[in-house]
């Protein structure tokens, strides 16, 4: 039961983060519909706006239905990913995943959303039981830890000097 909280809190977390990072403001928002469209896909303004909608459903329904917040999590997750190993292939391009900043995408985007994909499947196949409130609260903390982690991916990144490959 641990390991479905924490992944429902991950999961959570990091689509959250990513939904209100996109629409803090219009400046925000305008610019994350423009690296959609600098990314190659079109009609840009629709799909921006189906994307935020999307991670707000996503961390709804995690909250609510775990299953379908875990299975629509994976779902929007591996479009994400598709989408960004296309880029890749084309050359590559920038993506505000969460908003606030322009980071070229990589093939460490992929690997993070495999992990993300992962956790989603592993919450989503967690055994269900009795919970006890320190454990949930250990979950909970250790989960808005990592999410928080990968929130900050590319600014851990370029903190600790890593290379900027695609």
């Amino acid at each position: 039961m641990y390991v479905e909280i924490g992944c429902r809190v991950l999961l959570g977390t990091v689509l959250l983060a990513a939904a209100v990072g996109k629409v803090s403001g219009r400046a925000a928002y305008r610019e994350f519909t423009q690296s959609v469209r600098d990314m190659g896909y079109r009609p840009a303004g629709p799909l921006a706006a189906a994307v935020v909608a999307g991670e707000f459903t996503a961390v709804a329904l995690l909250a609510v239905f775990p299953l379908a917040g875990f299975l629509s999590s994976a779902a929007l997750l591996l479009a994400f990913t598709v989408a960004i190993a296309g880029n890749l292939r084309r050359g590559g391009a920038t993506c505000r995943c969460f908003g606030r900043t322009a980071a070229p995408l990589g093939r460490h985007h992929v690997w993070r959303n495999a992990f993300l994909i992962g956790c989603a499947i592993v919450g989503a196949l967690a055994p269900a039981g009795p919970v006890r409130p320190g454990e949930a609260i250990l979950a909970v903390v250790g989960a808005l830890i990592v999410g928080v982690l990968v929130v900050m991916l590319d600014d851990l990144r370029y903190l600790l000097g890593a290379p900027n490959r695609t």
